[in-house]
């Protein structure tokens, strides 16, 4: 399927980004800044949500799973209200919950009323290893509120020598919570995807692997592995903008020797599903 295919296919099926950032105006600058310094990775939008749009219209996506999250246990009812604002045509947000938090398990609802459709934790910014037990209570609450959580697994240059998501310990988690819906962003473990084909693909439940930053880092050949082992059912494109620009993960999709219809699978069929959309 080629770049033709997919703006034919469009007209009837939406490509959905699972995984993009951006902020409140009144902090949009400074974190973008800061992030851009750290990871040494200049970004394609100053992570307001008029420019995201502008992206996503610029590189053929119809829509995107909004991600914030809460760095601190103070933060989550303010980001997860922004959120809620956020919801429309193009954005599909998520709320974020800080395990530290006093009343983390009652953000887990309080983020279900507000109609928000997933939670996002980060184990590096949150200070957590991703099998640590404190966690349990949050994930049980969002299982009991049939919330999806998107973990960020992997390297992340916050904290490269301690890795809070590697496969073994996310494999533990995922064993402890039978039935909570699981996305591992990054393919499951960034820049550790052997491992991921090793310990992780194929592992039962509604468990996922978004696509997020993986357009140069991964090589196709790992990426079509796991997407087979794992299966194309439970693969999600994401992008990871604007640290990333989805019409490169796309590309790189469209390219892999996997079926075409796994390749529509993965732009945006198994988020239709996954979301109740």
């Amino acid at each position: 399927m080629g770049i033709n295919a997919v703006k034919q296919r469009r007209k009837e099926k939406m490509i959905i980004d699972f995984h993009v950032h951006a902020f409140n105006p009144k902090i949009a600058e400074k974190a973008i800044t800061v992030l851009a310094q750290r990871c040494g990775i200049t970004p394609y939008t100053r992570g307001l949500v008029e420019q995201t749009v502008e992206c996503m219209d610029k590189w053929g996506v119809d829509k995107s799973v909004l991600l914030s999250i809460a760095t601190k246990p103070g933060q989550q009812t303010v980001i997860n209200d922004w959120a809620q604002q956020q919801e429309g045509d193009r954005f599909i947000p998520f709320g974020s919950v800080h395990p530290d938090a006093q009343d983390a398990v009652e953000e887990v609802f309080r983020i279900k009323q507000r109609g928000l459709h997933g939670i996002k934790l980060h184990p590096d910014y949150q200070d957590f290893m991703v099998d640590d037990p404190k966690v349990d209570p949050v994930l049980d609450a969002a299982k009991q509120a049939d919330l999806p959580v998107i973990f960020h697994s992997g390297f992340d240059v916050l904290s490269p020598d301690l890795i809070h998501c590697m496969a073994g310990p996310a494999l533990k988690m995922i064993k402890r919570h039978k039935g909570l819906k699981i996305i591992l962003a990054h393919l499951g473990c960034n820049d550790h995807w052997q491992d991921v084909y090793d310990i992780l693909a194929g592992v039962d439940g509604e468990v996922y692997f978004d696509t997020a930053f993986t357009s140069w880092r991964c090589p196709d050949d790992i990426m079509t592995k796991i997407i087979r082992k794992h299966g194309a059912d439970r693969i999600l494109f994401g992008s990871d903008m604007p640290w990333d620009r989805p019409d490169r993960i796309r590309d790189k999709i469209l390219g892999l020797r996997i079926s075409d219809d796994d390749k529509e699978k993965i732009l945006g069929i198994n988020a239709q599903r996954l979301l109740g959309l």
